[in-house]
């Protein structure tokens, strides 16, 4: 376990940096809404949900009713329904940690997942365990990190968010560097750009999902060919 942990750690150091900063936001935030560290550390253990916490905070006190918040949250992370899918018979075979990581199945997780390859003599079963975890951990630590620093010092968090957006970037670049193909990301690209004009910035995630997943479906013999989806070899 120890060596998976360690290999897991390096690859996952982009996605701590950006968990760092994002978790320090959604702290201060929380802080800000009269929310101290311990409920800081509550929420990302127990909700670690990312962007939806951060829609939470705005609920606080707002009296918005259970459903309405439960059709909030559907409508901001169904989009985790489609990285499941594709990971149903690998978490499977993971025995006891099978409900943890379709838990901490985020957006980060899903993109480290997909493009790391196991080095020899590491348990594969093991290091994705390891990736998952140690991003829950980070997401934690920052966003205690910032719940203190919240209550210690006065904050501007404007622009912070960005870090997300950057993080999305690192994540993509080495995708691309590291795959055989560029068909899904492309894919993404095209399909993303088209749904972005069509719904607009607030509605087109989900429409671009299923669109992606469709093409990717019908071209899943000439990107396997090519080698991109290893889990299929």
């Amino acid at each position: 376990m120890r060596k998976a942990l360690k290999f897991a750690f390096f690859r996952t150091i982009p996605i701590f940096c950006g968990y760092l900063f994002l978790g320090m936001a959604f702290g201060l935030l929380l802080q800000q809404a009269g929310f101290g560290p311990f409920w800081a550390f509550i929420s990302s253990l127990f909700i670690y949900a990312g962007s939806m916490q951060f829609v939470l905070v705005s609920f606080i006190g707002g009296g918005l009713g259970v459903i309405s918040i439960i059709i909030m949250t559907l409508s901001i992370n169904c989009r985790h329904i489609f990285y499941g899918i594709s990971f149903i018979e690998r978490f499977k075979s993971m025995g006891k940690k099978y409900l943890y990581m379709i838990f901490s199945l985020t957006d980060e997780t899903y993109s480290l997942l997909c493009s790391s390859e196991t080095l020899p003599g590491v348990d594969e079963d093991k290091y994705l365990f390891s990736i998952a975890l140690l991003d829950h951990c980070y997401w934690i630590f920052g966003s205690v990190l910032g719940a203190v620093l919240g209550e210690i010092i006065p904050f501007d968090t404007t622009g912070v968010d960005f870090a997300m957006t950057a993080l999305f970037a690192v994540i993509f670049t080495e995708q691309w560097l590291s795959f055989k193909t560029h068909i899904p990301a492309v894919t993404g690209i095209i399909c993303g750009t088209v749904c972005l004009i069509i719904f607009g910035a607030d509605k087109f995630i989900l429409p671009a999902m299923i669109s992606s997943v469709c093409v990717l479906m019908i071209m899943k013999n000439i990107i396997k060919e090519r080698g991109e989806f290893e889990n299929d070899k």
